[in-house]
């Protein structure tokens, strides 16, 4: 499984509706799992991000499938990033001269 810590502003469409976020995060979450993507955690912060979530996916194809439909419906704007477990970094380091 890949780990993915996905970072989400809301768009105008977003913030103008936000009093349904939590629905549309449960939906969303949903959508994931129709996509083979568990989205264990979601998390809404303050600050340069409204939202912050921990995604874990058998395959990249899947994540950009997922990330891709709920960008469609125009409520958020996403960036991914693959995250490391301390002993998949341990695998990484030990590939190092």
């Amino acid at each position: 499984m890949f780990t993915y810590i996905g970072l989400m502003r809301f768009t105008d469409q977003g913030i103008h509706a936000v009093k349904d976020t939590t629905k549309r995060a449960a939906a969303a979450k949903a959508l994931a799992k129709k996509h083979g993507v568990d989205m264990r955690e979601i998390f809404w912060t303050m600050g340069k991000y409204d939202m912050v979530c921990v995604l874990e996916s058998k395959d990249e194809q899947a994540l950009a499938a997922f990330n891709l439909a709920v960008s469609m419906q125009g409520n958020i704007r996403s960036q991914s990033m693959r995250a490391y477990a301390a002993d998949e970094m341990d695998q990484i380091l030990g590939k190092l001269p």
